[in-house]
C-alpha cells in the first residue's frame, strides 16, 4: 500500500532565463503501511548530493526475523525511483539482497540521477510495496540558490514522550532537509531516563543496550513510531551521531555510562552499536565508517556535519579544560573542518555541531578579563564551565577554531546545535574576539523530548526559577543573546542569501501524541556579520 501524495515539486530548478534555483515546497499525506506488513519500518532517504540520494528500508520477510533476531532467509529486494508518485516514468530502479547479517535492512546509494529533482521511492518484495518516500537532490554546486529551508531536531528519548515534533515538521511541506543533531535514539533501560519519574512509554529491549542484538531491537522500536516514519518518508535527512547513541558522555576511550567490570568491553560497546547504526540510519560513512561530511546546496550553503564523540579526549574539569592537547573534534577532523569553511565559496557555512560551542560562563568573570588574578585563581580562559561534555571541557579546540576563522577572514558561519534539550541564540566569542566582534552564530535546539530545566525541577513550563536561570546566564554571558530552558520541539532554518535565520517551536505536551505546537521566537544574523537580531512574527 502506498501513501497518497500531492503533485507539487518540493524542488526545482528554474528557468535558465530566470538564472536561479528556487527551493519549493510539498505535503505528504497518507496511511503509513500496516503494522503487520513486510515494511514495518517505513522508508527513509538521506545525505543528497547533485546526482543521487541514500534511500532506505527495513524488510520483515517472515515472522522470525524479527530485528535483532539473526534469523530469517536472505531475500532480494527491489527499489524504484521515479519522477512522480504513481511510478509511471522510472528514473533508476535496481535490487539489492539482505539478510540477517545486515538486520535484514536495506540501504541504496542511488547515482545518476538529476540534480535540484523531486523524486519518489519505494521498496518491493514479493509481490508488495513499501510505503512511497519522496526526497530530492541537490542542486548543482555552482547554482544560485534562493532560499534553502531545514527542520532542525535533537535529543529524541522515547520514554520520555512522543514524536509530535516530528510529525509538526512532516506537515510543514515547506522543507528541503531535515538536520538530526544526536541522540536520535537513548541508550538506557526502561525507567532510567523518562519524562521526569514517569515513563510514558517503555522501550526495548527493558534493559540497557549494551549489545549488537540490543541496538538493533532500539534502533527498531524508534523506527516503528509512526511521526518519526512520516518525516523519513517526506524529506531528506542529514544525521550525525552525539553520546547517546552508544552511551551517555561517550569519548574516545569510555563514557560515563559505561562499567568495564560488569558491562563488558567498551570497545566492543561502540562495535556494536556503530555497525546497528550503520544498518538502521540513512547516512554515508567513510571506508573507516568516519560519519564527518560535507554537504552542498549550490552557492547558497555548506552543510558541514561533525563527530564529536569518537575522537574527543576524556572530559575533564578546571583548568584542564586549556590543555591544548586535549580534543574534542581530534586532528584530522578539525583539519578537514578548518578547511573545508576557509576554502569554501558558498555564502553560508552552517556546521551539524552536536554540543554547544559558544561559551557559558557560571559564576565567574573569563580569565582574559580577569588576568592575572584569573590565573592565580585558577580560572580557564573561556570561564568557569559549567558543562564540560561541551566545547567548554575543550578551550584549545574552540580557540584553534575561532582564530582560523579570524586569519582567513572566514564570515556567515553558522553552528546549527542540540545536546543540551534547551533553546538557545548565541553569538561566538573567545578570548580572542571579546564580546565586540562575535566570530560566528549559534541556534541551539531543543529537545524532540528528553528532559529539560524544569522537568528535572518537577515543576511547570515557564516557571519562575526556569525564567530566572535564563536571566541568570544572560547576564553573566552578553553573547547568549537569548535562552528558553523549558520547552520541547524543533526549530526551523531559513537560509537566503541576505540572511540566516532560526525560528523556534515548542510543543504544548510531549507526553500527549496528538499536541500541538507554537511559535516562540526567531532570530536571523544578516550576511557578513555574526551579530543576532530578534525576529517579531514567524516565518512564512
Amino acid at each position: 500500500m502506498t501513501n497518497t501524495l500531492d503533485r507539487r515539486t518540493l524542488l526545482r530548478v528554474a528557468g535558465a532565463s530566470a538564472g536561479t534555483a528556487v527551493l519549493a515546497g510539498a505535503t505528504l499525506a497518507g496511511p503509513a503501511q500496516a503494522a503487520g506488513g513486510a515494511f514495518r519500518h517505513g522508508v527513509a532517504s538521506g545525505d543528497p548530493l547533485p546526482d543521487g540520494v541514500l534511500l532506505w528500508t527495513r524488510l520483515t520477510p517472515t515472522e522470525e526475523s524479527q530485528p535483532g533476531s539473526g534469523v530469517g532467509p536472505d531475500v532480494t529486494v527491489t527499489w524504484q525511483v521515479a519522477t512522480d508518485p504513481d511510478f509511471g516514468s522510472v528514473s533508476a530502479q535496481g535490487t539489492l539482497v539482505t539478510g540477517p547479517a545486515r538486520d535484514h535492512t536495506v540501504k541504496v546509494a542511488v547515482s545518476g540521477l538529476a540534480a535540484a529533482t523531486t523524486y519518489w521511492f519505494r521498496f518491493g518484495y514479493a509481490g508488495a510495496w513499501s510505503p512511497t518516500g519522496r526526497t530530492m537532490t541537490a542542486p548543482p554546486a555552482d547554482a544560485e540558490i534562493d532560499r534553502l529551508r531545514l527542520g532542525v531536531v535533537s535529543c529524541s528519548n522515547w520514554e520520555a514522550g512522543y514524536f509530535a515534533a516530528y510529525r509538526h515538521l512532516a506537515e510543514r511541506g515547506d522543507l528541503n532537509l531535515v538536520v538530526h543533531l544526536g541522540d536520535y535514539v537513548y541508550e538506557y533501560g526502561t525507567g532510567e531516563f523518562a519524562a521526569g519519574d514517569t515513563v510514558v512509554r517503555p522501550v526495548r529491549p527493558a534493559h540497557e543496550t549494551l549489545t549488537l542484538q540490543d541496538y538493533r531491537i532500539r534502533h527498531a522500536l524508534y523506527k516503528s513510531d509512526p511521526d518519526l516514519q512520516a518525516l523519513h518518508a517526506a524529506v531528506p535527512w542529514a544525521i550525525t551521531w552525539d553520546d547517546h547513541e552508544v552511551a551517555n558522555d561517550q569519548w574516545s576511550g569510555g563514557a560515563e555510562n559505561h562499567t568495564p567490570g560488569t558491562e563488558g568491553s567498551f570497545t566492543d560497546r561502540v562495535a556494536a552499536a556503530r555497525q546497528a547504526y550503520a544498518e538502521w540510519m540513512p547516512v554515508r560513512t567513510g571506508a573507516d565508517g568516519a560519519i564527518y561530511r560535507r554537504l552542498r546546496f549550490g552557492r547558497l550553503a555548506d552543510l558541514s556535519m561533525l563527530d564529536l564523540r569518537t575522537y574527543r579526549s576524556q572530559q575533564a574539569s578546571g583548568v584542564a579544560v586549556d590543555d591544548p592537547r586535549r580534543t574534542i573534534t581530534g586532528e584530522a577532523q578539525m583539519a578537514w573542518l578548518k578547511a573545508g569553511l576557509a576554502s569554501s565559496d558558498a555564502r553560508w557555512k552552517l556546521v551539524g555541531n552536536p554540543v554547544m560551542i559558544s561559551r557559558l560562563d557560571v559564576g565567574a568573570l573569563p580569565a582574559w578579563l580577569l588576568g592575572p588574578l584569573g590565573t592565580l585563581l585558577g580560572i580557564p580562559q573561556n570561564g568557569a564551565a559549567l558543562n564540560t561534555d561541551q566545547w567548554d571541557g575543550y578551550n584549545a579546540d574552540r580557540n584553534q577554531l575561532v582564530d582560523h576563522l579570524r586569519a582567513n577572514g572566514t564570515k556567515d558561519v553558522v553552528f546549527l546545535t542540540g545536546d543540551i534539550h534547551t533553546s538557545w541564540a548565541n553569538e561566538v566569542t573567545t578570548r580572542s574576539t571579546g564580546f565586540a566582534d562575535p566570530a560566528a552564530a549559534e541556534f541551539v535546539v531543543p529537545s524532540v523530548t528528553s528532559d529539560n530545566v524544569n522537568d528535572f525541577l518537577g515543576l511547570p513550563a515557564g516557571n519562575a526559577l526556569s525564567a530566572l536561570g535564563a536571566g541568570l546566564i544572560r547576564s553573566t554571558n552578553p553573547h547568549v543573546r537569548w535562552a528558553e530552558l523549558d520547552g520541547h520541539g524543533y526549530g526551523v532554518l531559513e537560509v537566503t542569501r541576505q540572511r540566516c535565520r532560526m525560528d523556534w517551536y515548542h510543543l504544548a505536551d510531549r507526553t500527549r501524541a496528538a499536541t500541538g505546537s507554537r511559535w516562540v521566537a526567531g532570530w536571523s544574523v544578516g550576511a557578513g556579520s555574526a551579530r543576532l537580531r530578534r525576529e517579531s512574527a514567524p516565518l512564512v
